[in-house]
């Protein structure tokens, strides 16, 4: 907890200083976004933007709204417990999650553990569909995940408190600020997860008769984020966004003979940014310093764990030219260096030297084409050279048409090259080949997305057992992933009352090209639904999240799936009318109490309930 002690007292000075520099003009909202890239070079491809109000939708850890208001599908090992995402018929480690701009996968095992993230610390979360490793990396197969916080250089002050408190001794605590003016912009925050997760198994008894519960399943969550900005003048900023997060959890039993294990994560995430304009020329220096961790307790009343833990460095050169009007470069240099330690995979160092670029041409003011190349260079593998290639026309008011062919990969992680009993050293990346086309259609107040998908994996990782017995990851499938994403918006107002639909369809196959079989843990349906309703200072919502059948086991035994479900949500809101900043809810999870899994025997809750009380001051 050291470092959060020292994160704290840093995030409280700087937030002082800005408030001691303030003054009564009014000024244009300034907002300089964190991730450029996304902004600039992704005008080619399908992405879907989480706004406040629809994460407050589902408070609370990352997974519930992604989940319920995007084509993400989420395996849980149970409420609250390790949450990893398929996107597009792909793997955990094939999605990639940026934040603020830098790749931030594990190291370890090249995925992100959605639990361990909440949904109310960041104010950009967006989804981008399709091959993203020109610009982002390895694993950005499937698609990416944003999480930014954007400065706004105008004079603000605002805090946020938000309290949850629900079933199983669930409870949510949250913390925003915003301090800044024309020169200084600061955001500080943090929140706190924690819950017993005690609930009933339903129709679920041990040998005895007697009613099972989720055992061993209580976790929590801390965080603490800071984002410190500096306007030298109109075209020098300098940047710093910072975050830190304790994660603490028990992993639920199957069965009440089974060990009472746990497992605690950490991470910390800081990034320098420097930002300069001028003429046509635009330069980001960035240095990152990012680490993560890990131990696992088979025996949570014992002190003996394995770990394991990575430290990693990032420095990036990104120059950007404006030769013209229609024609923008953009030159990007990159170093990664990665020192990791475990019990399992003992000490060893890695070096990623990169080089890429990227063009943007509107050809005219409807019609946009990108293109971007890249190259990495280490010891640890034999990188390909990638590219990307889209295009946009928008020559009709109510139509426009996205076309984009990119090759992406991922690389080997730690687990996979150095694991003490399987590693293995000579692992090639795993290469795709992806195409997409989408359809947008706007009529008045109804938005339709309709994108259809292609992707053919070769050199797929995975751990297989050997001669001797001993499971050992190799690069052993070529798979093809084919699909369609539907993406609906309706919003109307009538009168003071304002109606809300927001709908996602996703139709998935994942083949294993020579077997034919769908891929486990890939559902060939997911539908989500939002109809939210407000009138004056009421406000109502209710979610429907389908999930379709996935198999569990490579040979697609029937015997071997979790069902179909279907979840839904409704909630109600009211701003006091008497003290304008305060809005109380509640909230009816799983209101039809369905029974259901996430995943083989984890039980996820029946109906369960939530109240909040939200200050704004």
């Amino acid at each position: 907890m050291t470092h959060f002690k020292v994160f704290f007292l840093f995030c409280f000075f700087a937030s002082q200083v800005i408030l001691g520099q303030n003054d009564s003009i009014t000024r244009l909202r300034e907002v300089i976004v964190s991730d450029v890239k996304l902004r600039k070079f992704s005008s080619t491809q399908t992405i879907i933007s989480l706004n406040d109000s629809i994460l407050s939708k589902n408070t609370g850890l990352l997974t519930n709204s992604l989940n319920y208001n995007t084509v993400l599908y989420f395996k849980e090992y149970g409420r609250g417990m390790l949450s990893t995402v398929a996107f597009r018929g792909t793997t955990s480690s094939q999605t990639a999650v940026i934040w603020n701009g830098i790749n931030i996968n594990s190291q370890m095992n090249g995925s992100t553990d959605f639990n361990t993230l909440t949904s109310n610390d960041y104010n950009s979360v967006q989804v981008k569909g399709g091959g993203g490793s020109v610009i982002y990396g390895s694993g950005a197969i499937g698609g990416t995940l944003h999480l930014g916080t954007n400065l706004s250089f105008t004079n603000v002050i605002s805090n946020e408190i938000r309290y949850d408190f629900g079933s199983f001794n669930t409870q949510n605590l949250l913390y925003k600020g915003i301090f800044s003016n024309d020169k200084w912009s600061t955001q500080f925050g943090f929140s706190r997860n924690s819950s017993a997760n005690n609930y009933k198994f339903q129709d679920s008894y041990d040998w005895r008769g007697n009613q099972r519960f989720n055992e061993n399943g209580d976790y929590e969550v801390n965080t603490l984020n800071a984002t410190v900005g500096y306007k030298f003048n109109e075209k020098q900023y300098l940047k710093l966004y910072s975050q830190s997060s304790n994660t603490d959890r028990n992993i639920s039993l199957l069965s009440s003979s089974e060990s009472r294990t746990k497992y605690k994560n950490d991470f910390s995430r800081n990034l320098l940014e420097y930002q300069a304009s001028f003429n046509k020329w635009t330069t980001y220096l960035r240095t990152a310093y990012i680490t993560e961790g890990y131990q696992y307790f088979e025996d949570n009343t014992k002190p003996d764990y394995s770990f394991g833990n990575t430290n990693t460095w990032i420095v990036k050169a990104d120059v950007n030219h404006q030769f013209n009007s229609k024609l923008l470069i953009n030159a990007l240099l990159e170093y990664n260096l990665t020192k990791g330690e475990g019990s399992g995979f003992g000490n060893h160092e890695r070096e990623i030297s990169s080089f890429a670029v990227l063009a943007k041409y509107e050809a005219t003011k409807n019609w946009q084409n990108e293109f971007g190349i890249r190259k990495e260079i280490t010891n640890n593998y034999q990188s390909p050279v990638l590219f990307s290639l889209g295009s946009s026309w928008h020559g009709i008011s109510w139509y426009q048409i996205k076309a984009n062919v990119s090759h992406n990969f991922r690389i080997p992680t730690y687990n996979d090259l150095y694991w003490e009993s399987g590693g293995n050293p000579n692992l090639k990346p795993e290469s795709a080949y992806q195409g997409e086309l989408a359809n947008i259609f706007k009529y008045h107040n109804v938005s339709l997305t309709q994108t259809v998908y292609f992707n053919k994996i070769k050199d797929l990782l995975r751990w297989v057992p050997g001669n001797n017995g001993v499971w050992a990851p190799q690069n052993t499938d070529r798979v093809k992933a084919y699909g369609i994403e539907v993406l609906l918006n309706w919003n109307k107002n009538i009168g003071q009352s304002h109606w809300q639909l927001n709908s996602t369809y996703a139709y998935t196959i994942s083949q294993n090209e020579e077997t034919q079989k769908q891929l486990f843990f890939v559902p060939f349906h997911k539908a989500t639904t939002s109809l939210a309703y407000s009138y004056k200072k009421w406000n109502v919502n209710y979610q429907v999240l389908y999930n379709g059948f996935v198999y569990t086991q490579a040979d697609n035994n029937p015997a071997a799936v979790i069902p179909a479900y279907t979840v839904s949500n409704t909630s109600v809101d009211y701003d006091l009318p008497i003290l304008n900043n305060i809005k109380i809810g509640a909230q009816v999870v799983n209101i039809w109490g369905h029974k259901y899994v996430s995943l083989e025997q984890r039980i996820m809750p029946g109906r369960n309930f939530n109240m909040y009380i939200i200050f704004k001051f």
